[in-house]
C-alpha cells in the first residue's frame, strides 16, 4: 500500500474502539510519541503496523485505502463554500485534512444538509411570526440588508434623535427653502471644509456619488436630477453633522447587527432617513401633507423632492401628538422583488419569497408613470387601501432605464383621509380585492393567480382534473369546485 497520510483513519479508528494513544501503542508495541506522530502524519505507516492496526482495530484493510476522502473533500469544499462561513475562511487545506477524517467530514455534511433544510423551513415559517414589528430572530441567514431593516421596522421608523439633529442644522443654517441644493452646498463648505464638485458623465465611471475624506470633497455626477442631488448633500451631512445621533441609533441596534456589513448598511439608512428629515422637516411636512390630504404629488412639487422620497418621508409621520396617517411602504422592481419595505400598519410582508401579484404595486408596471390605487382585504378580513405607482431611474440612453414602483398604504379607517379615496365606497369591503401575503402562506386556493400550493395544505395533483387555477382544489367526485362569485368594486369594475 502506498505511503498517504492515514493518521487521522488510525486516529478515527482507536476512538471507536475507546482506546487511548497509550493503549494502543502498547498493543502495537511501539512508543505513544511515535503513535501520535502517526495520527498527525508526522511519520509514515509501515505495512506491518497497518497490518497490526487492522487486527487490533477490527477492520479490513480497504478501509485504509478507499477512495472516499477525494469525494468527501469534493463535498466539504461546497459546503465551506456557502456564505455561512465567509468570515471563517476556511482553506482548500484545511477542508483536505477534514476530509481525512471521514467520520466527522461525512457528519458536517449531514449536519449542513439538515441546516440547509431547516433553514427552508424557517423562512417559511417566519413570515407567519412577522407582526409589523420584528421577525423574532428567526433568520438564520443573518442578510445585512435584513437585520438593517429589522432596525428601522424595530423603530417604526421613527427616529427623534435625527429628526432633533435636523432640525438644530435648519436652525443653525438659515437655509433657503427655495434654493435647497445652493443652501446645503453652503453649509456643507462653511462648516466642515466639504466642497460639492459635479463629474461630468464621460468622467464619473458609473458612480453617483463618491466621498473623498483626505480632499474634502463630495463628487456628484452630472447625470443626477436637481432633487438626487440636494439629497446626496443632505446625506453627506447626516453622516457628518448627524454622526452622533446616527451612532446612538447604532449603539442601541447592535444585537440586530451582527456584521460589519449590517452595520455600514444601518448607517446609510439612517443617513437616508437624516435626508429626508432636513429636506423635509417634521412640522412643516406633516401641516402641509394634512391638508393637500397627503397628495404625493403636490408634496413633490412642494419640497423639490421625488415620489419614493415623499413616500418615504410620510411613513416617518409618527411624533407624539403629532402622529400622520399610519403608512406601509413597498418598493418592487419588474420581476417582483422587494428591495425595500416597511410595515407601519401591521401588514405582512414575505421575507423569502415573492409577494402577492394581486397587490396593485405590481400592476402599477402595467400602467408606467400613472398612479394606481386599489382597496383591497387580506384573508383575515384586513382592509387597506394602496396607492402605487413606477417610478424610472435612467443614466442616459446606452445605460437603460431602471424601472421600479413604490407603493404606500393605510389601514381602511384612515382612508378617507387621504385624497385618493375619493370615489370609493370604503364600507363596502366585499369589493375589495382579496390580496395575500404570498402563495405559500396565503389560504385563498380558488386564486387564479396563485404560483405555488399553500404550505398548509402541500401539492396535490390528478392529472385528470384541472380547474381554474393548477392548484385550485376537486371535490371527492373528482369534479372542480364551484368557481368565486364575480364581485364588483365601488366603481363598478369586475374583479375576482
Amino acid at each position: 500500500m502506498p505511503q498517504s497520510k492515514l493518521g487521522a483513519k488510525v486516529r478515527g479508528f482507536r476512538r471507536r474502539e475507546q482506546l487511548t494513544q497509550v493503549q494502543l501503542a502498547e498493543k502495537l508495541q511501539i512508543s505513544p510519541s511515535y503513535l501520535n506522530l502517526i495520527e498527525h502524519n508526522q511519520r509514515p505507516l509501515p505495512a506491518h503496523l497497518l497490518v497490526r492496526l487492522a487486527q487490533i482495530l477490527h477492520v479490513d484493510l480497504q478501509a485504509f485505502a478507499d477512495d472516499s476522502q477525494v469525494r468527501l473533500a469534493d463535498s466539504l469544499q461546497e459546503v465551506f463554500a456557502d456564505p455561512l462561513f465567509e468570515e471563517y475562511a476556511v482553506t482548500t487545506n484545511d477542508v483536505r485534512e477534514m476530509a481525512e477524517n471521514g467520520a466527522a467530514s461525512r457528519a458536517v455534511i449531514a449536519l449542513f444538509t439538515k441546516y440547509k433544510e431547516q433553514v427552508q423551513s424557517m423562512r417559511d415559517l417566519s413570515s407567519q411570526v412577522y407582526d409589523g414589528r420584528a421577525f423574532h430572530g428567526l433568520d438564520p441567514a443573518h442578510l445585512p440588508s435584513e437585520e438593517a431593516s429589522d432596525v428601522i421596522q424595530e423603530n417604526l421608523n421613527y427616529f427623534p434623535d435625527l429628526e432633533s439633529a435636523a432640525e438644530d442644522i435648519t436652525r443653525r443654517a438659515s437655509l433657503d427653502r427655495s434654493d435647497m441644493y445652493r443652501s446645503l452646498v453652503r453649509y456643507l463648505d462653511a462648516r466642515y471644509g466639504v466642497r460639492v464638485v459635479l463629474m461630468p458623465v464621460v468622467r464619473d465611471r458609473g458612480l453617483i456619488r463618491r466621498y473623498d475624506p483626505e480632499s474634502r470633497t463630495l463628487y456628484l455626477s452630472e447625470v443626477l436630477p436637481p432633487w438626487s442631488r440636494q439629497f446626496q448633500v443632505a446625506h453627506q451631512l447626516g453622516l457628518l453633522d448627524g454622526a452622533y445621533a446616527i451612532d446612538a441609533v447604532i449603539a442601541r441596534s447592535q444585537k440586530n447587527l451582527t456584521t460589519p456589513e449590517s452595520v455600514r448598511l444601518c448607517r446609510v439608512a439612517l443617513a437616508n432617513y437624516f435626508a429626508g428629515a432636513l429636506l423635509m422637516p417634521y412640522d412643516d411636512f406633516f401641516k402641509l401633507a394634512v391638508d393637500v390630504r397627503y397628495d404625493i404629488e403636490l408634496l413633490q412639487h412642494h419640497y423639490t423632492a421625488s415620489w419614493e422620497q415623499v413616500c418615504h418621508r410620510l411613513t416617518t409621520l409618527r411624533k407624539p401628538g403629532a402622529g400622520g396617517v399610519p403608512f406601509h411602504f413597498v418598493r418592487v422592481d419588474i420581476a417582483g422583488n422587494i428591495s425595500k419595505r416597511f410595515s407601519g400598519t401591521g401588514i405582512r410582508f414575505a421575507r423569502f419569497s415573492g409577494s402577492c401579484p394581486r397587490w396593485d404595486v405590481h400592476a402599477a408596471f402595467l400602467t408606467p408613470g400613472r398612479i394606481r390605487t386599489q382597496l383591497s382585504r387580506m384573508p383575515d378580513g384586513t382592509a387597506y387601501f394602496c396607492v402605487a405607482r413606477t417610478i424610472r431611474k435612467t443614466y442616459g440612453y446606452s445605460s437603460g432605464d431602471a424601472l421600479m414602483a413604490v407603493g404606500i398604504g393605510c389601514p381602511v379607517n384612515d382612508a378617507r383621509k387621504i385624497v385618493y379615496a375619493e370615489g370609493y365606497d370604503l364600507d363596502n369591503l366585499d369589493a375589495a380585492v382579496p390580496i395575500g401575503t404570498t402563495c405559500r402562506l396565503c389560504e385563498r386556493l380558488d386564486c387564479e393567480q396563485r404560483a405555488f400550493p399553500p404550505l398548509q395544505y402541500g401539492l396535490k395533483v390528478d392529472e385528470n382534473v384541472r380547474g381554474r387555477s393548477f392548484y385550485a382544489p376537486v371535490d371527492i367526485t373528482g369534479e372542480p369546485l364551484p368557481a368565486p362569485q364575480k364581485k364588483r368594486t365601488a366603481r363598478g369594475k369586475p374583479v375576482i
